[in-house]
């Protein structure tokens, strides 16, 4: 449990809230309920063991924030409770609620003991790829997956392992329960993408034939397809995207945007993910909005972007 100040809301509530959701309950000394509430509040921190951060604001001392959040939410008495994730105020209630009550409404909120275990599989996994230990990490991976199978981010990372590891059978089964998915989410829409060529090279033509089919006829898009498949598949990721460059500056809508879309699902794989938004900065005020999460750039993918927008636009 933390108290809030004008000086610390920006790194004690709002990015925190990044990493964990924070409960903020806003109350006052003379206030009866809150006397009530704020032991109950405790005792749910404790029990809910990390899955959430407990934050008081004394509106008497406090005076702007509360008068901010009261008016965001058109709420006039205390106790007033805001649950913050995201950086931002997603949900809140007001009065001395019983403990089942307030549980409920944290139930709707806060990751499972499950989710957060299998959160920290995936951030040692991470940690374990990244240390070289490909085989530990996906270990780990797989364990997320288990405890948690609706982690599409660790399920995400598992089958990307697979892959690199060529192991085709065990990505495909891995990724079938959020195929589904792959049209909405860019991420998975790459990954299902790499899957497909990984799948498809064995029954390609031989790169000999492949060059020499290209060779003969500059404009033979099948050829070059297939080619920047072969190429994706054994994760030649820049070989592949030249190839599919070739077809763009000749016909940028070949193959009802085929190329298109696999020179995106390429860049997209070969991105890093965004880190979570800092912030803002008060400026003696409450901020509850955080900047954008950006992605650090890789002048290799800035590269190849700006290659396809000079081709496309």
């Amino acid at each position: 449990m933390i108290d809030i100040t004008l000086e610390n809301i920006q790194t004690e509530l709002i990015q925190s809230s990044m990493q964990q959701p924070v409960l903020l309950d806003i109350w006052a000394p003379w206030c009866g309920p809150c006397k009530q509430l704020g032991p109950v509040l405790e005792k749910l921190e404790t029990d809910y063991a990390g899955r959430f951060m407990l934050a008081k604001l004394n509106s008497d001392e406090q005076p702007e924030i509360a008068g901010q959040l009261s008016q965001m939410f058109g709420v006039r008495s205390i106790p007033f409770c805001v649950l913050f994730a995201g950086g931002q105020p997603v949900d809140g209630f007001v009065g001395a609620q019983p403990e089942a009550t307030i549980r409920a409404f944290l139930d709707k909120h806060v990751p499972t003991e499950a989710a957060l275990e299998a959160a920290t599989e995936a951030e040692e996994a991470e940690a374990l790829a990244e240390s070289g230990d490909a085989d530990a990490a996906l270990a780990k991976l797989q364990e997320a997956v288990a405890i948690d199978p609706g982690n599409d981010e660790a399920r995400h990372d598992y089958v990307k392992l697979l892959l690199q590891a060529g192991r085709i059978g065990e990505a495909r089964r891995a990724f079938e329960p959020v195929a589904g998915k792959a049209a909405l989410d860019a991420r998975l829409g790459a990954l299902g993408a790499w899957l497909q060529a990984c799948e498809h090279a064995p029954q390609a033509r031989p790169m000999e034939a492949l060059d020499a089919a290209i060779s003969t006829n500059k404009r033979d898009f099948e050829a070059r397809f297939e080619r920047a498949q072969v190429l994706l598949a054994r994760q030649a990721f820049t070989a592949a995207l030249d190839e599919l460059l070739e077809i763009l500056m000749r016909d940028k809508t070949w193959g009802n945007e085929a190329a298109r879309k696999t020179y995106v699902s390429i860049l997209e794989l070969m991105s890093k993910p965004a880190k979570a938004a800092t912030g803002g900065e008060t400026k003696g005020a409450l901020e509850v909005t955080g900047k954008a999460a950006v992605a650090s750039g890789d002048p290799v993918v800035d590269q190849y972007r700006r290659r396809l927008s000079m081709v496309w636009f």
